[in-house]
């Protein structure tokens, strides 16, 4: 599966709140692992940014602890329902970002350890709702009102964003 580029995202939200992009270098040294370029791209736009007062993706500021936080929770075996490993922890999902409502949006590694697919831990409904999108592709379907339609909200025509920092 090829992952998409940024360019229709753009298109859809516009642009981010950030001016030079953000850079998620430190969280790969940290954690010794190369993250997916797709999310590198991502948060360079829009990370660390709650979008349409609902949607936050996690970029340098947010990405390492909430990462680290939900790693150790899920191997100290807080969670009955989230029970993979998440990152740092090697082979795990990568916690990307949350909604307001409380779900949780991971990135899932799949079989050939290049791909990576959205799935989201849906808290109201306590359950897993899974895809085969890359995170760029399920973004687009996601701000057009194209796809999760029943757990998301109706995107407004122009869309905000609240910066952490």
């Amino acid at each position: 599966m090829a992952v998409a580029d940024t360019s229709v995202l753009f298109g859809i939200l516009g642009p981010g709140p950030w001016l030079n992009g953000l850079d998620l270098g430190g969280i790969e040294e940290a954690w010794g692992f190369t993250l997916p370029d797709e999310v590198k791209q991502i948060s360079a736009l829009y990370g660390d940014t709650l979008i349409d007062e609902f949607l936050f993706i996690y970029g340098p500021s947010t990405m390492e602890e909430k990462g680290r936080w939900m790693s150790r929770y899920v191997q100290e075996g807080n969670s009955r329902l989230i029970v993979d490993p998440v990152l740092p922890h090697s082979g795990g999902m990568l916690y990307w970002g949350h909604t307001v409502e409380g779900d949780q949006l991971f990135l899932v590694p799949q079989d050939d350890k290049t791909t990576w697919t959205v799935s989201a831990f849906r808290r109201s409904w306590g359950d897993w709702h899974s895809t085969n999108l890359d995170l760029i592709s399920w973004l687009e379907g996601v701000f057009r009102g194209e796809i999760e339609t029943d757990w998301l909200p109706e995107w407004p025509e122009r869309h905000t964003f609240e910066r952490l920092r």
